[in-house]
C-alpha cells in the first residue's frame, strides 16, 4: 500500500487543482441550500484574502477548485473550505452528519505550469 501524497508544510504560493468529495458520494450538493452554502463559505475565506480562487465547480457529490493559498498551506485552506462548511450545516442547517470523504482521499494536483 503506498503511502498518501504528502503536501508541502509551508505556504508556496502555488496554484492547486483540488477534487474533493462527498462522504458516501452523497448527492448533499443537488440540494440548493447544501450548494449555496458551500459556495458562500468559498467567498467568506476568500474575502477574508486567506486564498485567490481561480475557478471552481461544484457538482451533486463532489467539487473540484482551483486554488493559490495565501500566505497559510494548501492543508490549512482546505481546512478552513471543508471545515468551516462542516460548521456551518450544523449551525445554520441544523444537520450533524459526516459530509466529507476521508481527507487522505483528496485528488491534489500542483499546477506551476499555469499561466496567470
Amino acid at each position: 500500500m503506498s503511502k498518501p501524497m504528502r503536501l508541502p508544510s509551508v505556504s508556496d504560493d502555488q496554484t492547486y487543482f483540488i477534487t474533493s468529495g462527498t462522504d458516501g458520494r452523497e448527492r448533499y450538493f443537488a440540494y440548493s441550500k447544501y450548494a449555496e452554502l458551500f459556495i458562500d463559505t468559498l467567498y467568506h475565506y476568500r474575502k477574508e484574502l486567506k486564498f485567490r480562487i481561480h475557478g471552481f465547480v461544484v457538482m451533486p457529490e463532489h467539487f473540484h477548485l482551483l486554488i493559490t493559498p495565501q500566505g497559510i498551506t494548501i492543508e490549512r485552506a482546505l481546512q478552513l473550505v471543508k471545515g468551516g462548511y462542516s460548521f456551518r450545516v450544523k449551525k445554520e442547517l441544523r444537520r450533524n452528519f459526516d459530509i466529507w470523504q476521508a481527507c487522505s482521499r483528496w485528488r491534489v494536483r500542483r499546477l506551476s505550469h499555469l499561466h496567470r
